[in-house]
């Protein structure tokens, strides 16, 4: 896993203000523009799976400059800056916060014909994503946003975001597809977060192979009824020998008997050949790993990582008015300036008529609204 550094994001409530949006739009757009026609959209990719560049783009932009509003914001900003210029861009993004999440995969399918790549392969990148962040890696924090980045020819990166309603922090998980060779070891770019906790289930940390090998074995050979009466008798003697907090070992109380055998017989029935196999099946969440990972490290001695995998700029204001207000004349001549470089590119005149057209468009939304 390539870690590259710490984000501080604490839960802040409160939305941005529509005329600050518009011309976060405004801006990404123009800055989008710049970075795909000088480096290309896989270095866009690199850049928004590195945290610190994401965060300070967000600074940039001029929202919230710590809180975790930046990522579900900026995300939406850059989805609708890219709106209508995805295939001359070969740039695309799809998602966003709660219910859009749940609808990636369907944006992603309707892009299938500007791709020359299969639109499947970028569908399961999402999902298993997902998967791994909320069942494999159990950090006490729910996924709720899900950001899917993506190039014509089948290039990824994902930035999402999960919240822990304890501490009230959120942490943020970024993904680059070139660094990605296997899903369940070591997958993601970074985790951002403010601290490391102490009890983690990290099913994905080298670590961690013996119990990725076994589990999918345990699931498909063994007997459900046979496996829970075995996660009854561990919980139970967990609860009696009073183990420390440290280990992420959980109480019987945690797991619903009925809903867990449907899954073990779904497991049973399926069969699948490896760890990644099991976590992108249907119904296969955190509390089914966590039980097969129980029984791996207390009947079969493969214990899992416990390691927390988590390591850890103003330019317009906030819109929080911290460090101070958003400045409305600076942010206006920056976008103005970006504009001319744009004018100034070695672009066909057609292209850039249409550039100038379509921005000009969302500048007289932005003032009508």
């Amino acid at each position: 896993m390539e870690r590259t550094g710490f984000a501080d994001l604490p839960l802040h409530s409160g939305g941005v203000p529509r005329w600050l949006f518009e011309r976060m739009k405004l801006l990404g757009r123009e800055i989008i523009l710049l970075i795909i026609r000088d480096f290309g959209p896989a270095e866009l990719l690199r850049r928004l799976a590195d945290p610190f560049w994401f965060q300070s783009l967000g600074c940039l932009l001029g929202f919230d400059w710590h809180s975790s509003g930046l990522t579900t914001t900026l995300s939406a900003a850059l989805k609708e800056a890219v709106r209508g210029l995805e295939e001359r861009l070969g740039f695309f993004v799809a998602g966003g916060k709660g219910k859009a999440s749940r609808r990636t995969p369907d944006e992603i399918a309707r892009k299938g014909e500007s791709l020359s790549c299969d639109p499947q392969e970028l569908i399961y990148a999402s999902r298993m994503a997902a998967k791994v962040d909320t069942a494999a890696v159990q950090d006490g924090y729910d996924i709720y946003h899900h950001a899917f980045f993506f190039t014509a020819d089948g290039k990824w990166a994902v930035v999402q975001q999960g919240m822990n309603p304890r501490t009230r922090y959120a942490r943020r998980y970024h993904w680059l597809g070139e660094k990605v060779s296997d899903f369940v070891c070591e997958p993601q770019a970074a985790i951002c977060a403010e601290r490391r906790e102490k009890r983690v289930l990290n099913l994905v940390a080298r670590e961690s192979e013996k119990a990725r090998l076994l589990i999918p074995k345990i699931a498909s050979e063994e007997h459900p009824q046979k496996l829970l009466r075995e996660i009854k008798g561990i919980t139970k003697e967990v609860r009696k020998l009073r183990l420390p907090e440290e280990h992420a070992i959980p109480g019987e109380e945690e797991f619903d008997p009925a809903k867990l055998e449907k899954t073990l017989w779904l497991l049973r029935e399926r069969k699948p050949e490896d760890f990644a196999a099991l976590l992108s099946l249907p119904g296969v969440g955190p509390k089914t790993v966590r039980a097969l990972s129980l029984i791996a490290e207390v009947v079969y001695g493969a214990p899992p990582s416990f390691e927390d995998p988590a390591r850890y700029s103003f330019a317009h204001g906030g819109k929080d008015r911290h460090p101070y207000p958003v400045d409305r004349r600076t942010y206006d001549e920056s976008i103005e300036l970006l504009s001319l470089l744009l004018s100034r590119a070695r672009i066909s005149e057609s292209e850039k008529r249409e550039a100038f057209r379509r921005l000009k468009r969302i500048e007289k939304e932005g003032e009508r609204r």
